[in-house]
Formats: C-alpha cells, structure tokens, sequence
C-alpha cells in the first residue's frame, strides 16, 4: 500500500486536561473542522475516560472518532480504579492508546504489559495505538532501534499477524514530549522506516504510523510528508482547537500531496 492510499490519521490525547464546559468548546469545534477535511484523513481524541459519554453526545455523526488513554489488563473484577476495554466500546470509542511513556515510567508499565493491554483492546473490538519511544539518554548510547524494537516486539510476540495488522503504532521519542523538542523529520522518519520493517516482518506492513513529540501546526507539514510517517499523535496542541486543526489540515495537505 502507497503512503497515500494509508491516507492520514491525527489523534488528540488531552492527559488528564479537561473540564466539561471546555471540553464542550473543544469538541464542537474539531467536529466542524473535521468536516471540512478529505476522507482519507481522519480524525480522533483520547480523553479522559470520565469524558466518554459526554464526548459521544457532542462527536457521534461526525466524522470524528474518540478512545481512551489506557486499558486495563483485566476485562472485569476486584481491581478499583481500572477502565476495562469492554467498557470503553459502551460509549462508542474505538481507540485506546497503550504503553505511552508517561504510563511506562510513572506506572512502571512493563512491555508485557503493554502487550497484555493490547490484546484486551483488540478483544474489546478497539483499535490500539501502541506507543514506543526512547529516552535521551538511549537515542545518545545510540540504542534507539533496540529500545523501541524490543518495545514493539513485546506486543507483536503474543499476536497473530491479522491482529498485528489491527494496530496503530506512535513513535514518540520520550526526550521530545512536553519538552518543545522534536525529533528532526529526517531522525522521525528513520525510525519509522525502521519500524515499519519491523511490522512486514510480521505481515503487517501498513499499519498506520503516527509521530508524537512536540507536533505544532509550525512543524507537522514537514514530518507528515515523510515516506513513512502517517499522521500524528499531539499531545498539549490537541487540546487547543486552532492548534489541533491546523496540524489536521497539514495532514491533509500531505495527504494529497502524497
């Protein structure tokens, strides 16, 4: 498949931002923006799970998908706190973003895991957005295609190649999230090339791509026109809607474009 016949995706993941007459705002301008966009571009935002139901009212009709940010390992039980995947599709979600870095370092997320939320989200019917990503300290040590290769392995081991080809993957260099650095397009799409080799090694060569780490409207044109780079997963831009739109839009330029 072509880099333009993988077309574009764009998610939003607001953190743990959010109130409900914000999100309100929000919501209703990225489904009237979206609407302006071509079909092979689309659109979702993760949010906090107790904003699904209030985000399913104002997104449902539009072109405008929406998900979670974490799964629990379970699908039911004595585990307070969690948000299992069955839930989630309650509510019309069809993403969940897994295993980002904030969720491997500040919960000790191991990359088993990270592959047991996944199969729980493809069980529930949800599209996972798997998240790998290296540290400064690993890109230095020139240890970036080990780390996130060990990252994506962990989940690709306990899947079939049909489920594999289920997945979005989001290469998110944990040394430019939140930081305002990004990598360079040209270090983003090495890693992409890599990871996509990685993936036809497992029958799932075009599963979509996504870049996160400091995406802003200023920089998303360039990263969006790599070869291998499919879209974006934004993070604080994402919760501004002019922001958000404008990365969409950039999407949409590479789109044709490419």
């Amino acid at each position: 498949m072509s880099k333009q016949q993988r077309g574009k995706l764009v998610v939003g993941n607001w953190k743990m931002h959010g109130r409900l007459a914000a999100n309100t705002a929000l919501l209703q301008a990225v489904a009237q923006g979206s609407d302006e966009l071509p079909a092979d571009v689309r659109v979702g935002v993760c949010v906090p799970s107790l904003y699904l139901a209030q985000t399913q009212s104002l997104l449902e009709g539009s072109p405008v998908v929406w998900g979670v940010q974490d799964v629990s390992a379970f699908t039911h039980g004595a585990y307070t706190g969690e948000v299992a995947a069955p839930m989630v599709t309650d509510f019309g979600a069809t993403l969940a973003i897994v295993g980002h870095s904030e969720r491997r370092a500040y919960h000790r997320e191991s990359a088993e895991l990270v592959a047991v939320k996944t199969q729980r989200a493809l069980e529930a019917g949800l599209t996972p957005i798997v998240c790998v990503g290296e540290t400064l300290e690993e890109r230095e040590a020139g240890s970036t295609e080990r780390v996130v290769g060990a990252q994506l392995d962990e989940v690709l081991a306990k899947l079939s190649a049909q489920e594999a080809a289920r997945l979005v993957v989001a290469y998110e260099p944990v040394w430019a999230i939140g930081t305002g650095k990004s990598a360079s397009a040209e270090q983003a799409q090495a890693v992409h090339a890599f990871l996509r080799a990685r993936l036809a090694a497992k029958g799932a060569a075009d599963v979509p791509l996504l870049y996160g780490g400091s995406v802003k409207p200023d920089n998303a044109e360039e990263l969006f026109r790599q070869l291998d780079i499919d879209g974006g997963l934004i993070g604080g831009a994402s919760l501004k809607d002019q922001d958000f739109l404008a990365i969409c839009k950039a999407a949409a330029a590479t789109s044709v474009a490419g």
